[in-house]
């Protein structure tokens, strides 16, 4: 009993050694196995060049501020860099040399051998790290399609993105990296905005042609039906305007009705097309002359542009959110502000100019006014000598004075647009309409029929023609069959 108990613990001893012992080769093993595993990293990322006395090699890419190894294909004894402020080299072995970036650019490194001999030549580029930029790119913007290269140390940019939203976001972070960036990238779908600009010119005291009651309610101003005459003349037709867009009452019912009362007109109604991040303008007025002087007491002639003017810069955000860039202007000449040079006559302008940048939808509106424009007249009408005799003459004299505001509102109206598919016929307000025929024109009056109005008269087969509408007879075609 004692002898087996004796072999036991004689066993459970040569356990605790045996694992002892393993545990201690293991804690040995294991930098072995670190700097093993680490060589071979090493070596995967050291860079063979085969180098030839007769041609040169290929160029080694190397990052600005980091290092790579380079193994040769033949042994050296001494190396020679062109540019040390662009790269520099330290010999590990013979065959083995560490490359530095320091700066921008490209440099040769010249390799020699026994007896000082040239056994080859390398271009090294340094450049910036093309990996980190790209990394970096995709970590904030996971879904752009984009590679990062360079060109004469120069970061370019090439790929696919889906809006040019995200292409300026990318391309101000590359600058963050390089000033100097080489823009590649193309928007997959470029978007296309269509901008609806309405020109109104109304009196200041439109608002009274409105019927528009407005009650003061807190801090706000509630509209409601009323008599005429109730409205403050001192509100803008501008902010009468504005409140009802807010409220979302049909504008182009109240012009019309204004323009009917002669206390409204409009001055332009221009639809403009942009692509996202291009700028539109357009001009509906004309250019005048004026004299500048030149050298040699000689006179050239320059023109002013004057009209209704805009320029307008539309960038597409992200869900359909609209960033626009506006400027609009109203200009005309001024015959009362005239500027004589020698025997020629300058008119002035009068100028109404507005910029601004907002931030909408597709088919939301804005409205811009308060653009006011005072006008004042006075008027004398008397008979000649009459009118100068004391106390009498004003029976023979009169005198009209005359002042009159008007306020220019602009109404923007954004919208997504795409371009029509090849082959859709574009339609115009005219498409609908018809010259008359000779009992149309000489018997009713009608200078043109509309396809509604030509069913309406002739029954629904009647056909329309670009010199006049035809009918068909049911009756006479089947007695001719």
């Amino acid at each position: 009993m004692n002898r087996i108990h004796s072999n036991l613990i004689g066993l459970a001893a040569f356990k605790r050694a045996t694992i002892s012992w393993l545990v201690a080769l293991l804690a040995l093993s294991s930098p072995l196995a670190a700097i093993a595993s680490s060589e071979v990293r090493a070596q995967s990322k050291t860079r063979v060049v085969k180098l030839s006395p007769d041609h040169r090699t290929s160029q080694v890419l190397v990052p600005i501020g980091k290092s790579e190894n380079i193994r040769t294909s033949i042994g050296f004894n001494d190396v020679v860099v062109g540019d040390p402020e662009i790269a520099d080299v330290m010999p590990l072995t013979d065959r083995t040399l560490s490359v530095l970036g320091r700066k921008v650019g490209l440099t040769r490194i010249s390799v020699y051998g026994e007896g000082k001999q040239l056994v080859g030549v390398f271009d090294v580029e340094v450049s910036h790290d093309t990996n980190a930029i790209a990394a970096a790119i995709r970590a904030q913007y996971p879904e752009a399609k984009i590679r990062v290269t360079t060109v004469n140390g120069r970061i370019m940019l090439s790929g696919v993105v889906a809006d040019a939203v995200t292409l300026d976001k990318t391309l101000q972070f590359a600058r963050q990296f390089s000033p100097d960036v080489i823009n590649s990238v193309s928007v997959a779908a470029p978007q296309q905005v269509m901008l609806e600009v309405r020109f109104v010119e109304a009196s200041r005291n439109a608002g009274r042609e409105l019927g528009v009651q407005w009650e003061a309610v807190g801090n706000n101003l509630i509209a409601g039906a009323g008599t005429a005459g109730v409205l403050s003349g001192t509100m803008p037709f501008g902010a009468v305007l504005g409140r009802l867009v807010d409220r979302g009452v049909k504008v182009d019912a109240m012009i019309s009705a204004l323009e009917q009362r002669g206390v409204a007109r409009r001055l332009a109604e221009p639809n403009l097309v942009a692509l996202s991040g291009d700028t539109a303008s357009f001009l509906a007025g004309g250019e005048f002359p004026f004299p500048v002087a030149a050298q040699n007491n000689q006179i050239t002639i320059q023109f002013k542009k004057f009209g209704v003017g805009l320029a307008f810069t539309p960038t597409v955000l992200s869900k359909g959110l609209i960033n626009l860039k506006i400027e609009p202007e109203v200009s005309q000449l001024d015959p009362t502000n005239v500027v004589q040079v020698g025997n020629i006559a300058v008119p002035s302008l009068i100028v109404r100019r507005a910029s601004t940048t907002i931030e909408l939808r597709d088919g939301q509106s804005f409205a811009i006014a308060g653009l006011l424009q005072s006008q004042t007249s006075t008027a004398a009408d008397q008979l000649p000598w009459i009118a100068d005799v004391p106390v009498l003459g004003s029976l023979f004299r009169s005198a009209s004075f005359q002042k009159r505001e008007t306020d220019l509102v602009i109404i923007v109206t954004p919208r997504l647009v795409r371009p029509a598919r090849p082959g859709d016929m574009l339609r115009t307000p005219l498409d609908d309409a018809t010259p008359p025929n000779d009992s149309d024109f000489f018997l009713y009056g009608r200078h043109e029929m509309t396809s509604t109005d030509v069913r309406k008269l002739y029954g629904p087969k009647a056909r329309r023609t670009h010199v006049g509408h035809q009918l068909d007879f049911p009756e006479i075609t089947a007695n001719a069959n």
